[in-house]
């Protein structure tokens, strides 16, 4: 009887599975890329109606209430399952072994979980906050109906989880880009609807806060009927599973751990018990700059820095968002971790083959959002002026929205780096692992709250959450970077970060497209013509040949990339073509 070699399957498994990560990959970016581009249009109508008092609420103080909760909730609980979801015929846990068949309802009720933690996290974050909000936002019209239609949201979404897993887990892609792009389309359409029609009232702007809330429901609703339609309704509530598990990791644990594992696979319920708590952590560091506004800023301030924030993140949300998803799916899959093996010699859990591709992967990832940064560097700080009269109304300029956009740009290079590793460190990283990383987040924060008082105190405004953030994130990439290497090189594997270094050519080119542009005559002269006319100089023949000119000086960087670096990954990497 024919049989495939173990290594020919491996090659095939690597293989489509890259295939699927890139096309989920693809699909995720033109979600992120046809529904932001949709709702950039209405946003741009949107911030017109919306007073930057009201837009400032919506966006800082009732986004965090909504991203606490839903983050709190769900986070560990989605890095879990990803780890844990069936690959092969058998599931090995620590102490047990599963068929997958009996594996499936333990996941399946591990996914209500998120459903069982919103409740108290809601309950608790709204409370909190409907005390603690300043009189100027409690002063707004409907400011507790609006509250309260956001933490309805929340929940709402919270019982789209166990689809949005099962997608997950199963790599269907398809099903979440049209759940999430018909609900972002859906959310925006009804906040302009009820804007425009509350800016046509005598006393406009009163429903302005109802508008973003019932936008906000409006998605919840829409996400989790539309997974249903595609994927039938899930459970909602954990059932006893058919056997109970009896495993030595189940017996030797507490209590609590002896009654769960009646419900739940008890490490799968481990590690996302571990990961929620850590998250706690990371939250307040992804966070960290909405508390900070939200206690010293005033909600003027705060609805020039929402909008500044909106825009800056438009590349994280159609690239780096979608990239950082996939990467937790792909290293997830093609990596088992140490927690999910019977193994317990040092490395010999791990299939070499699938370890070199995966430091490939990373290396490569890495490599093209180096050279990415670069680009954004050299051109964004030139063509910020254009950018900032093309999109910011008239009302935002004063605030401090132009300064928060010109520090976004530092920004966006630490946060794309950052995504992939953190990526590649929760989808391998052991419970020990998480637990020394949060002693690690804690005193990041520490350096946060420092840097953001430092700068604060020295005069930088709200630029100074911008810059913290920064300084934060650094720390987070050199500890995830050293993780990985430290990963690596336990087990055998040569994994040099100077492989991912942008080359001296491409430097050399982007560094004297810069001087190119930045030091002629006509982009002094497009400054002046934009300062003293604003948006109606962008159409002028000095802005259009200095953009001209910035388009052909890109061409000649990306050129010089392709050639040096970008076809060696391209040969490099590990696809599968016939």
């Amino acid at each position: 009887m024919n049989q495939q070699p173990s290594s020919s399957r491996s090659k095939d498994k690597d293989g489509g599975l890259l295939k699927r990560s890139l096309n989920s990959l693809f699909s995720l970016m033109g979600l992120q890329l046809v529904s932001r581009l949709l709702t950039f249009v209405l946003n741009q109508a949107l911030v017109r109606l919306a007073s930057p008092q009201a837009y400032g609420t919506a966006a800082i103080q009732f986004e965090f209430i909504l991203s606490t909760i839903l983050f709190l909730s769900r986070e560990g609980v989605r890095n879990a399952l990803l780890r844990a979801w069936p690959r092969n015929t058998t599931i090995h846990t620590q102490g047990s072994t599963l068929n997958k068949d009996d594996h499936a309802p333990a996941l399946t009720n591990l996914s209500t979980l998120p459903i069982i933690l919103g409740l108290p996290v809601s309950l608790a974050m709204a409370l909190a906050y409907a005390t603690l909000a300043s009189d100027d936002a409690r002063r707004q019209p409907h400011f507790h109906v609006a509250l309260s239609t956001y933490v309805f949201a929340a929940l709402s979404e919270l019982f789209s989880e166990p689809m949005h897993n099962r997608a997950m887990g199963e790599v269907r892609t398809g099903a979440r880009v049209r759940a999430e792009g018909l609900g972002i389309t859906c959310k925006t359409i009804v906040t302009y609807l009820i804007l425009l029609y509350d800016s046509t009232r005598p006393d406009s702007g009163e429903f302005a806060l109802v508008a973003f809330a019932l936008g906000q429901l409006t998605y919840s609703n829409v996400v989790f009927f539309s997974y249903a339609y595609q994927m039938g309704y899930p459970t909602f509530w954990p059932i006893r599973l058919a056997t109970r598990q009896s495993s030595k990791a189940s017996v030797s644990r507490s209590t609590f751990y002896r009654i769960a594992s009646q419900y739940f696979d008890v490490s799968s319920l481990h590690m996302s018990l571990t990961m929620t708590m850590q998250s706690i952590v990371k939250h307040i560091l992804t966070e960290g700059d909405k508390i900070i506004l939200s206690w010293w800023s005033p909600l003027d301030d705060q609805g020039g820095y929402a909008i500044a924030v909106n825009y800056g993140s438009l590349v994280a949300r159609i690239v780096f968002q979608p990239l950082e998803e996939i990467c937790r799916v792909y290293f997830s899959r093609i990596l088992c971790s140490p927690a999910e093996t019977k193994s317990t010699s040092t490395g010999a859990q791990f299939d070499r083959r699938s370890l070199a591709q995966a430091s490939e992967i990373l290396l490569s990832l890495v490599s093209i959002q180096l050279a990415c940064s670069v680009l954004v560097l050299v051109f964004a700080t030139v063509y910020l002026p254009i950018v900032l009269h093309l999109l910011l109304p008239s009302q935002y300029l004063s605030t401090c929205a132009p300064k928060v956009l010109a520090a976004w740009i530092w920004y966006i290079p630490v946060l794309a780096i950052n995504g992939v590793l953190e990526a590649f460190f929760s989808s391998i990283a052991t419970s020990q692992d998480l637990r020394r990383q949060s002693r690690w987040l804690i005193g990041f924060s520490i350096v946060f709250i420092v840097s953001a008082v430092g700068f604060y105190a020295s005069g930088f405004g709200d630029v100074s959450l911008v810059y913290a953030n920064i300084i934060n994130l650094a720390a987070r990439i050199i500890y995830a970077a050293q993780y990985a290497s430290t990963f690596f090189k336990r087990n055998k594997i040569t994994h040099g970060w100077h492989a991912s270094t942008p080359t001296w050519q491409f430097l050399l080119v982007a560094m004297l497209s810069y001087l190119a542009i930045s030091m002629t005559n006509i982009h002094h002269q497009a400054d002046i013509l934009l300062q003293t006319k604003g948006r109606g100089a962008i159409l002028s023949v000095i802005v259009v040949s200095h953009l001209a000119q910035g388009a052909g000086m890109g061409l000649c960087c990306i050129a010089t990339w392709w050639l040096t670096s970008g076809r060696y990954l391209v040969r490099r990497a590990p696809v599968k073509t016939d």
